[in-house]
């Protein structure tokens, strides 16, 4: 019988020792996929950015149409128990004793709203107002300590001054064109075309008709920038009836 030497192991093909396998740990990434990544993400945000302005603007054009359509349901639900009558105006500033009459008074007992001259931020412009059917959220405007309104009522329906007179909804001629109340860039309840927000909803402003229909009309419909004046001759937007 053979005999290996002494201290030699006798080698097997069926017991052979693997080597021990080595693990590396990942390498850390390096400064330059790291800015490359920052850049990437970069560029994502900056192509969803106007795509998500585009969004809350429409958003925000709703939430405001849904405001001015719940005014025209006010407004028909007054002349129903009015003997067909609109409201009142009101004055156009109105002050702590203005609490008798005036649509911003008819109008919200008619959708069992309070009144406005309870709203906290009417006179406080630190009051955050939150959703609210007085305000349009595309407007940042805020309180001059006196009034906020953003929504304003077309005082040639009415009549204004000396003709200044009870008014009845039937018998207008052309309703569904005829301007009840408007995003408005001024402050006043009341006031006329010159009242109207220039750059509201993708630079244009939202109106309110007589017949209860809400409709956006772009900035040249109501203002022209060279003139720096109001124009009142588009077809669908009748100020005086």
């Amino acid at each position: 019988m053979f005999h290996a030497p002494a201290g030699v192991r006798p080698s097997s093909s069926c017991h052979a020792v693997k080597p021990a396998r080595t693990h590396h740990p990942r390498a850390a990434l390096t400064l330059v996929e790291l800015l490359l990544g920052i850049t990437l993400l970069a560029i994502l945000a900056a192509l969803a950015a106007p795509a998500l302005a585009r969004a809350r603007n429409r958003v925000q054009g709703a939430v405001c149409s849904n405001h001015l359509r719940q005014w025209g349901l006010a407004t028909h639900l007054y002349t129903l128990d009015h003997d067909d009558f609109l409201p009142p105006d009101g004055t156009p500033n109105p002050g702590p004793s203005s609490t008798n009459q005036g649509w911003y008074i008819a109008l919200p007992r008619q959708l069992g709203l309070a009144a406005y001259h309870t709203m906290p931020w009417r006179t406080n412009p630190a009051v955050n107002p939150g959703p609210s059917i007085w305000l349009c959220p595309s407007n940042t405007r805020r309180s001059n300590g006196r009034n906020l309104f953003h929504y304003c009522l077309n005082e040639h329906v009415n009549g204004t001054g000396e003709n200044d007179r009870p008014v009845r909804l039937t018998p207008l001629q052309e309703p569904a064109s005829l301007v009840w109340l408007f995003d408005s860039k001024n402050l006043p309840a009341v006031g006329d075309w010159s009242y109207v927000h220039t750059n509201l909803h993708a630079r244009g402003a939202q109106f309110l008709f007589l017949d209860g229909h809400v409709a956006r009309f772009q900035q040249a419909a109501s203002w022209d920038p060279v003139t720096g004046r109001a124009r009142t001759n588009h077809p669908a937007l009748r100020w005086i009836p």
